[in-house]
């Protein structure tokens, strides 16, 4: 779990994060660990107690015939397009792997610069949905983001980082208005929202009793920390690197400088396989999440191999494709992605919430007023921060 929690996305938005603001910003990632653990650990309690998925409950709770349209419509535009977003990142961060170590296929149509790797890439995600061969691979791919992982967090103790600032950075939240929508993707990047209706589902194979959830909120709890911890390593070694002769991010040898204290010359050749990996993992789950997600709001029989389960992740996995292709700056779109998804966040949560609260559903396993506090908390942290974030883009345009 924590290795799955490490994408292309964290990897690059972290490293965006240390490289603009040093540890200053590493307050963001400790609320989003915490609101990941407290919007999981209620997914993985619906999943457990009534044996559905988020969407299907949603589905089923919204009893006002205008609310349950109004509400589905909401769900299913917040999953689809974040998921759109979040593929290109996903496609991006494969591709900017592959350059590592092969030439970028791209060509120039009337001018415009389109990147074909990122159709190949699209390609070999394509056949491995298709085909449903994808888990042994996945499972390959998610050991090498693993060992990625593991290498953050040696090179953040190697380079005996400044402990002051870093606990300052974690708990004195400060921002400047330039700095919220990297906030608002490090919240997206952590708190993933399409990973809440894969958590409902995924819990169900695992966990059979309502006896068993101290074990489910345990796991949830170690991996989702485990995951945090590796962000926030990313974090602390970008800043490092900042502090020399790294600036600017505009590809895969960029972010590597940030593991040469450990790695020496092979950091470029390790970013590469790892940014790869993550890549070509989360190019995979993100498309299924979002046919997932759709089966479940709409009714649809549990058939991965039916024609509209996969029409949707094929028109996810196609979006993202073209995004990636037609992107001219594959890190813009990945940071993007992020900032997408923490906007959607605060709809999908919302959702939970109101479904965590009904008697009918969860008996005397729904919300209880602590859990409902908390989660009231990180809605509000996500809008204020969602909002302050487009009130500075708007006030740059």
């Amino acid at each position: 779990m924590a290795a799955a929690f490490i994408g292309p996305g964290t990897v690059t938005v972290c490293t965006l994060a240390g490289v603009r603001s040093g540890y200053v910003l590493l307050w963001a990632l400790l609320f989003s660990i915490i609101a990941t653990i407290v919007l999981q650990e209620m997914t993985g309690r619906l999943g457990i107690i009534t044996q559905k998925g988020f969407g299907e409950a949603i589905r089923e709770q919204l009893e006002n015939p205008f609310l349950k349209i109004a509400g589905m419509l909401l769900v299913l535009s917040a999953i689809v397009i974040g998921n759109i977003a979040y593929e290109g990142g996903n496609i991006s961060g494969a591709v900017l792997g592959w350059e590592e170590f092969f030439v970028g296929l791209d060509v120039t149509v009337s001018g415009f610069k389109i990147r074909l790797t990122s159709v190949l890439i699209g390609l070999i995600a394509f056949w491995l949905l298709f085909s449903g061969s994808f888990k042994r691979i996945v499972n390959v791919m998610t050991v090498l983001v693993g060992i990625m992982s593991i290498v953050f967090v040696t090179t953040a103790i190697v380079i005996q980082p400044d402990l002051g600032a870093i606990l300052k950075g974690l708990f004195f939240p400060v921002a400047t208005p330039d700095e919220f929508l990297t906030v608002i993707a490090l919240i997206g990047t952590t708190v993933v929202p399409y990973n809440l209706f894969l958590h409902a589902s995924t819990v169900q194979e695992r966990y059979k009793s309502y006896s068993q959830l101290s074990d489910m909120r345990i796991e949830n709890a170690v991996g989702i920390i485990l995951g945090g911890i590796i962000s926030i390593c990313i974090v602390i070694t970008s800043a490092a690197a900042a502090d020399g002769s790294l600036t600017d991010i505009k590809s895969a040898s960029d972010m590597a400088q940030q593991l040469e204290p450990l790695l020496g010359s092979w950091a470029k050749i390790f970013m590469g396989i790892g940014l790869f990996a993550a890549g070509i993992t989360s190019a995979v789950t993100a498309p299924l999440a979002a046919a997932y997600a759709t089966k479940g709001i709409l009714g649809w029989k549990n058939d991965l191999k039916a024609a509209k389960f996969r029409a949707v992740w094929m028109i996810v996995l196609f979006a993202g494709v073209l995004f990636s292709a037609v992107s001219f700056n594959p890190v813009q779109l990945i940071e993007f992605a992020q900032i997408a998804n923490g906007i959607t966040l605060p709809i999908i949560a919302i959702f939970l919430l109101y479904i965590m609260n009904k008697p009918m559903l969860l008996g005397s396993n729904r919300n209880s007023t602590r859990q409902n506090i908390l989660a009231i908390i990180v809605i509000l942290v996500a809008l204020l921060v969602g909002f302050r974030s487009l009130n500075s883009v708007f006030n740059f345009l």
